[in-house]
């Protein structure tokens, strides 16, 4: 064999081993991650308190359809904080309407972000102190709650005696190039976060999702609170993790058909979105985030240009049946969460677009000297001091 063949050949058995990981990983997640929707839960006949937690930073033109469906709900002992942090549009006068016909409802407006931390963090540990429920939950401004969602969660979560439940929500189609992007983003979140162990206290898994966060009050209180996060732009993840770090009983859930929100109306938010992943992923350094979306990138890409660009029959045979493997876990993946298949299936397409967000953000993240976010420039220095989520530890890991 050539060298050339020899590098092929060790390429496409990665990729090969890759898509088998997804694979398994994907099987292990539909068979074993609850959907809150289908299980029964037994109600207790009294309720805790429960408040909701919302932050926005200029989003007048979702915050007031998410909140109703927020008011909407028949929990019997609510509260809603809601939080104008810093925004220029009309979220402040939204968050003050909301407040004089719902008296169930606490406005705060923030003006002025302390040095020190992300204005999103800053404006979470603001709404925590404003709340009074045994229950809290931190959920975003464009997410939308199903009748009945606040009742089933808590049940849910009292059922099983958890301090933290995470759902996973519906993201909503809007235009086929985000769908792409976001098909491929969740099936490797889901396997690469071992959402189904979450729940085993024996497992270093953890995780958290923006749009649903629920915990325990008194077990929150004895964690380092948002003071831990303050400079950690995966805030949600890293909520999960933090939890999970000081002993709680975790839980991940797919809240189909409960939870929604249409993640990105276009490609030029979604690329604005992954200028975070500059310091998430790429901890501040361009090299890095380049080479690790890339080297995704490739092993997406693996059965496709062993099949049409590698001339070896063997090779092409071995890019071929893991592309069906491929192919079939994507299928199997949108059915369970009940999302476009057609998205999904554009394998190629998603590496494209993952190539160009990852170039496109530490370039911007490079020349900027750090990362734009909610308005405000945060520095590279000021970032990698505050990292807490790294991909490659686990919650025992972080421990140490």
């Amino acid at each position: 064999m050539s060298a050339t063949e020899i590098i092929f050949a060790i390429y496409v058995s990665i990729g090969c081993i890759y898509w088998l990981w997804l694979a398994v990983g994907s099987w292990i997640t539909i068979r074993r991650t609850t959907i809150l929707k289908d299980i029964d839960v037994d109600e207790s006949p009294s309720w805790p308190r429960l408040s909701v937690v919302i932050p926005a930073c200029d989003e007048g033109h979702t915050l007031w359809n998410a909140i109703q469906t927020v008011l909407a709900q028949d929990y019997p002992d609510i509260e809603i904080v809601l939080i104008n942090d810093r925004s220029t549009d009309n979220t402040g006068q939204i968050v003050n309407n909301a407040a004089a016909t719902d008296k169930r409802v606490k406005p705060v407006h923030i003006t002025e972000l302390p040095d020190g931390w992300l204005g999103k963090v800053n404006a979470l540990s603001h709404g925590f102190e404003r709340t009074s429920g045994q229950w809290v939950l931190f959920t975003d401004a464009d997410v939308h709650l199903a009748p009945g969602t606040l009742r089933r969660a808590v049940a849910y979560a009292e059922n099983r005696r958890l301090d933290h439940l995470a759902l996973i929500p519906d993201a909503w189609p809007s235009t086929l190039l985000t769908d792409i992007a976001i098909s491929a983003f969740f099936r490797i979140f889901l396997v690469s976060m071992r959402a189904w162990a979450v729940e085993n206290p024996k497992s270093s898994a953890y995780a958290g999702v923006g749009a649903f966060n629920l915990v325990r009050r008194e077990t929150f209180e004895k964690t380092d609170g948002f003071e831990w996060l303050r400079l950690e732009v995966a805030d949600d993840v890293g909520l999960g993790l933090m939890m999970k770090c000081s002993g709680a009983h975790s839980a991940v859930a797919h809240g189909r058909d409960l939870v929604g929100l249409h993640w990105y109306n276009s490609v030029a938010e979604m690329a604005r979105g992954a200028e975070k992943g500059y310091s998430s992923l790429g901890h501040c350094n361009p090299l890095r985030l380049v080479g690790m979306i890339s080297l995704l990138s490739f092993l997406e890409l693996s059965p496709f240009i062993a099949v049409l660009l590698c001339g070896m029959p063997q090779l092409q045979v071995a890019g071929a049946m893991t592309m069906l493997v491929g192919i079939s876990t994507i299928i199997a993946m949108h059915r369970w969460a009940r999302r476009p298949i057609f998205p999904g299936l554009l394998v190629p397409v998603a590496a494209m677009l993952n190539l160009a967000f990852s170039f496109r953000a530490a370039w911007l993240g490079f020349r900027r000297g750090g990362v734009v976010w909610r308005g405000t420039l945060y520095p590279s220095r000021v970032l990698r001091e505050g990292v807490r989520v790294k991909l490659w530890q686990g919650a025992s890991e972080t421990l140490k």
